[in-house]
């Protein structure tokens, strides 16, 4: 089977784990590098052996690129994917699907009417960890979801990032840029969301960068940074969801999810691995859970390959648009849900991906990572 051919808009940080691992996988093969700044698409292919350094426009109208994978900043997300869809490529983007709900659904329109697939970002429930807890889950191991607690507890990445501005401005903030892992995870392995209800605030309307090259400026913070809420699941289960840039420490940063057998203890959706532990009730103790799948490293760019594994079979993508669109659609409703005061309902729905197979990476994707 001919490995897909992958054009990448957006040369920034994020970019390199994507170009290291697109070469090891068979499905794919990149093709093009392109930014805005030309210079950053030439170092990039020159880094990784991309044959082709170019602008955005170039890209597009490059007949061999079949997949657009877009690595541009959020705020840009769908502006760029929609250009892709126009011009007759299937895009693969980056978290969040777009900043702009009804921005979010143009695209899924404009992939519609043009037979065009949509993949999207966070691919980390595809590694060994989560896939670990979606066999458990299927094997109906806890029983019946009951509830599930999650919390993204940090202090934000101005002392870490060179340019942490953008992660306090509309479209970002704790929720827009960790959330879409922690929901991503929590729908793949308990379905769609129905309503949700939150509430947010910004603590620190001013922050300072302490991390270089801009130690000492200062940022106005225009977005929440401390968000918290409840999910109604589909299924009847309900679910708590914290993210926040405003606390120091804590002692409680996990997801637990439990059932009417036992609880099952989640690794962090940010990675692809573990630790997964399982409670059950005829055991009454924590043990600790063999990964029963591959795919434990940086993996960044495994569902860009399983979507051009699903072009050439015409199955969808796991790593879907539909269900980044229902990710983004309850994002939003936790904002909507604080400003309202009300519960805010949830439109959107998507088929929960399939299982990846527990079996080699060469046997799934080519390669392996």
């Amino acid at each position: 089977m001919a490995a897909v051919k992958v054009g990448v808009i957006g040369c920034g940080k994020i970019s390199g784990i994507y170009l290291e691992n697109g070469a090891t996988f068979d499905d794919i093969e990149i093709v093009a590098c392109s930014d805005l700044v030309l210079e950053r698409a030439e170092e990039q292919a020159k880094a990784y052996g991309v044959p082709k350094a170019c602008t955005p426009e170039e890209l597009l109208a490059d007949e061999e690129v079949e997949i657009v994978l877009n690595l541009t900043v959020p705020i840009v997300h769908a502006e760029v994917s929609l250009a892709a869809l126009e011009a007759g490529k299937h895009v693969y983007t980056e978290k969040p699907l777009a900043v702009d709900l009804e921005d979010g659904r143009k695209m899924m329109e404009v992939a519609a009417e043009r037979d065009l697939r949509i993949g999207s970002a966070p691919d980390t429930f595809l590694g060994g960890g989560l896939q670990t807890c979606r066999k458990i889950m299927d094997e109906g191991i806890i029983g019946e979801p009951v509830a599930v607690s999650a919390f993204m507890l940090s202090h934000g990445p101005e002392d870490w990032h060179p340019n942490p501005d953008f992660f306090f401005q509309p479209g970002a903030g704790p929720m827009f840029d960790m959330g879409p892992y922690y929901l991503t995870a929590l729908t793949t392995l308990m379905g769609p969301v129905r309503r949700v209800a939150g509430s947010a605030r910004i603590t620190f309307p001013e922050r300072m960068i302490t991390s270089e090259p801009l130690a000492g400026t200062t940022i106005t913070v225009k977005t929440p940074t401390h968000i918290a809420g409840v999910m109604d699941f589909e299924s009847g289960a309900v679910g708590t969801l914290v993210t926040t840039f405003d606390v120091w420490a804590e002692s409680q940063a996990r997801i637990d999810l439990y059932g009417t057998e036992g609880t099952l203890s989640l690794p962090d959706p940010n990675f692809a691995d573990g630790p997964v532990r399982l409670w059950r009730s005829d055991t009454g103790a924590w043990k600790d859970v063999p990964l029963t799948h591959t795919y434990t490293g940086n993996t960044r760019g495994i569902g860009l390959a399983d979507m051009a594994q699903a072009l050439r079979s015409g199955r969808q993508p796991r790593a879907s648009g539909e269900l980044g669109m229902h990710v983004l659609e309850v994002i939003h409703a936790f904002l909507d849900s604080s400003e309202r005061g009300e519960h805010v309902s949830v439109s959107s729905t998507f088929e929960r991906p399939e299982p990846l197979p527990a079996r080699s990476p060469e046997g799934i994707f080519g390669g392996g990572v």
